[in-house]
C-alpha cells in the first residue's frame, strides 16, 4: 500500500504564491520521477511538472519560468513552488509518483484544490 497526501492548497490573489507539498509512504520500491498534475474545471488532468531521480525537471509551457519542482529523497517528498498565480491555474492539483519493482507502477495522490482569484 502506498499513500500520497498533498497540502498546501488553497485561495490566492492573482499573482500570489503558494507551495504544495507531497508525502509519500508505506510499501515503497525505487522512486524515479516524481510530479504534479493539474485538472482544471472540466479539462483533462494534465502534469505540469516533473522531477526524475537525478533532479532534473520538464514543465508544462504554461507553467515555466513561475513554477518550480523540487525533492528530497531522504524524505520521500515533492514540492511545488507556484509564483505570479493567474486565475487559469485554478484547479486540483495531484502530486504523481512513478517507482519501478519488478515492474513498474504509477500513483496519483487524492489531490489538493488551488483557488486562484483575479
Amino acid at each position: 500500500q502506498v499513500q500520497l497526501v498533498e497540502s498546501g492548497g488553497g485561495l490566492v490573489q492573482g499573482g500570489g504564491s503558494l507551495r504544495l507539498s507531497c508525502v509519500v509512504s508505506g510499501r515503497l520500491f525505487t522512486i524515479n520521477d516524481m510530479g504534479w498534475g493539474r485538472q482544471a474545471p472540466g479539462k483533462l488532468r494534465e502534469l505540469v511538472a516533473v522531477i526524475d531521480s537525478d533532479g532534473r525537471t520538464n514543465y508544462a509551457d504554461s507553467v515555466k519560468g513561475r513554477f518550480t519542482i523540487s525533492r528530497d529523497n531522504a524524505k520521500n517528498t515533492v514540492y511545488l513552488q507556484m509564483n505570479s498565480l493567474k486565475p487559469e491555474d485554478k484547479g486540483v492539483y495531484y502530486c504523481n509518483v512513478k517507482m519501478v519493482s519488478n515492474r513498474a507502477y504509477n500513483y496519483w495522490g487524492q489531490g489538493t484544490q488551488v483557488t486562484v482569484s483575479s
